[in-house]
């Protein structure tokens, strides 16, 4: 479907072309713009209400400053649609999140404009400063900086830590606080337009700087004479605006808030700003889904719908005539409730993410045992440890790629106390259309490593089910990782009975002859689809499914190597330290020998495209394992002939 663009946007091919239309035309190039996304992402998919709201934003950066030269940083990226659009990327933006095609997120490889690479929240203050600094080292002094960065964003401790830095600092940063939800500050009206005129002015820096210095040579002294001048300013601020006063605490120089749909007003700002040198920060306020009133009124719903009728706002649902398996995230949400319901002491956490765990379920109907913490996934794992301590049975929701952000806290805060922590990580395995920085790749590996961790995998629906009712038992005294994919199981009648699973201890699934597999996790069904496509080729082999990497089945490995020669190991993770690994570390231990093929996610990169597409990549669907299995074959017949 060829969708096309508006006039004027038809001819902005980079930032260069923008820049020779007047301010008047700004206001139809965002409605343009704003129309242009909508009607893409509602044929072809992708994020949706963070875009929306930032559409004037986008255009007033690049309009004003000297793009690539001057460096935007978007914070995770959900935002950047227009940024992409507006850089040469217009006419291939139907490929976003599509395989082979644009990233959903900014991406270093795929432009100049896209200066660091983003997908997880909260980097863009850090990556904004360090190329600041460094600039500011090259003795490029003329070079901006500018960190785009969400409220939610806001809430995590690395961009209080990037701000504390920054503060210090004398380069070029600029931080622009997109405040679409949270009110960090109350509107109070005309007054704070006007002081913020003022304090954007030329006029008025320039009096700033001058009195500044003045002040510096007056004989009263300068501890004295500037304290008191700081003083002055700051009252002055802190009549109308509150939140002023948290970022000049740290040095940050504050403007705001204005309104971010203003296109007049942002790009008269920006100027003011451009030539106010040293760190600062400019606080707007935006509507998440601006210009769609459906995504206005629900940004959650219309963060990333699928695919909609733009005039309608009816979203595409899959229609079935039979039941289908639900979400493994929708079966842990209400088989935590079902535990809760028994056992008073078990709390559910999550970081942001309660409609994407489904954790909401709970807050819903327990709001004093499940908590949403913010982007904060350090503290939501120390949160739980200190829940921990105090006897109660935390399930800790997190994405299996931002656990990668709380290691330290999963080491130092429960591993090495012996806390029972429950840590439940949704989005294991390949994810699909987020790509890279959302692939659940490395938590088999980065888990197994860790003195008194218990990692687990379910097969199916009913084995999360187990695993979740097992690691709450008082028998369990250690932290228990269960790990499972995105997407939907394989049991559409999945509320099956609970029960105890023996810790460490796997599954026989089938005998077979001369092959066994072993497989982990949900890639199990992969196997068994494979084994079946086999059959009629006179190929048996074994399956086994593992269910625990640590500790692992031995007793199931010691009956593997003594019948077969010949084993697969599948995983949906690394291949380098993951579970195949676990079983040859064991091979080599009690001197089995054997043909190992580890199949999993290969040590490279893995980029977007729908899971189905991915997993035929990297050769770990049921049509690679199948393959696999006759190349085994072959290779067993041609030894013995």
């Amino acid at each position: 479907m060829d969708i096309k663009a508006g006039v004027l946007l038809q001819e902005i091919n980079n930032p260069d072309d923008l820049k020779k239309l007047s301010r008047e035309q700004l206001h139809q190039v965002c409605d343009e713009l704003r129309q242009y996304i909508i009607d893409v992402v509602s044929v072809y998919g992708g994020h949706f209400g963070a875009s929306l709201g930032v559409v004037e934003l986008s255009v007033a950066l690049h309009y004003v400053f000297k793009t690539p030269y001057d460096q935007l940083v978007w914070d995770v990226g959900h935002q950047a649609y227009g940024h992409k659009i507006l850089t040469g990327r217009r006419d291939n933006f139907a490929t976003n999140r599509k395989y082979n095609g644009l990233s959903g997120f900014p991406k270093r490889t795929e432009s100049e404009y896209d200066t660091f690479g983003v997908g997880h929240s909260s980097t863009s203050i850090s990556a904004a400063l360090g190329m600041a600094m460094a600039s500011h080292y090259k003795g490029e002094d003329d070079r901006q900086h500018v960190a785009i960065i969400g409220d939610g964003a806001m809430t995590a401790g690395l961009a209080f830590e990037a701000m504390n830095h920054a503060g210090i600092e004398k380069s070029n940063v600029l931080i622009i606080l997109n405040d679409n939800c949270m009110s960090i500050d109350p509107n109070v009206g005309a007054l704070k337009e006007y002081l913020t005129d003022i304090t954007t002015s030329h006029t008025y820096n320039d009096l700033r700087d001058n009195v500044w210095k003045a002040l510096g040579k007056l004989p009263v002294g300068k501890k004295f004479s500037r304290g008191m001048a700081s003083k002055l300013e700051a009252s002055l601020k802190g009549m109308v605006s509150q939140s002023s006063n948290l970022f000049e605490a740290l040095q940050l120089r504050y403007f705001g808030p204005i309104d971010g749909h203003n296109i007049t007003k942002l790009v008269d700002t920006l100027k003011d700003l451009k030539d106010i040198p040293g760190p600062k920060i400019l606080h707007i306020k935006t509507v998440k889904g601006k210009g769609y009133d459906l995504a206005e009124k629900d940004q959650t719903k219309w963060h990333a719908p699928g695919l909609f009728d733009k005039v309608t706002g009816e979203i595409q649902k899959k229609k079935f005539d039979i039941p289908q398996p639900p979400k493994y995230q929708d079966v842990f949400g209400h088989t935590i409730i079902e535990l809760a319901e028994k056992n008073k002491k078990i709390f559910g956490i999550t970081p942001a993410m309660p409609s994407g765990s489904s954790l909401k379920y709970m807050m819903e109907k327990m709001p004093d045992r499940a908590f949403d913490v913010g982007i904060c996934e350090q503290h939501a794992v120390t949160v739980s440890a200190g829940m921990a301590t105090q006897g109660m049975k935390v399930f800790c929701n997190i994405y299996s790629s931002f656990m990668q952000r709380a290691y330290d806290m999963v080491i130092h805060d429960v591993a090495i106390q012996k806390l029972p922590v429950i840590f439940c990580l949704d989005r294991a395995g390949l994810v699909g259309e987020d790509g890279p920085t959302h692939h659940g790749c490395y938590d088999i590996a980065y888990m197994r490593c860790i003195p008194n961790m218990i990692v687990s995998a379910p097969m199916n629906e009913a084995e999360l089910r187990n695993l979740m009712y097992t690691a709450q038992l008082d028998s369990n005294t250690l932290p228990f990782v269960i790990r499972y994919p995105r997407g939907e199981g394989v049991m559409p009648e999945w509320k099956t009975p609970m029960q105890e699973i023996e810790i460490g201890k796997g599954r026989k699934l089938k005998d077979g002859k001369d092959i066994a597999i072993l497989s982990f996790g949900h890639v199990g069904n992969f196997a068994a689809s494979a084994i079946r496509d086999v059959k009629a080729e006179g190929i048996n082999p074994a399956h086994y499914d593992m269910r625990f990497v640590k500790p692992i089945d031995e007793d199931m490995l010691h009956e593997v190597f003594s019948k077969y020669n010949k084993v697969i190991t599948i995983e949906d993770g690394t291949v380098v330290g993951g579970f195949g690994s676990a079983v040859l570390e064991f091979m080599n231990e009690h001197g089995y020998k054997a043909d190992v093929k580890i199949m999993g996610i290969p040590d490279r990169l893995v980029e977007h495209g729908s899971p189905k597409q991915l997993y035929d990549e990297i050769g770990i669907d049921a049509n690679g394992i199948a393959g696999t299995l006759r190349a085994m074959a072959d290779v067993k017949v041609s030894i013995t002939g």
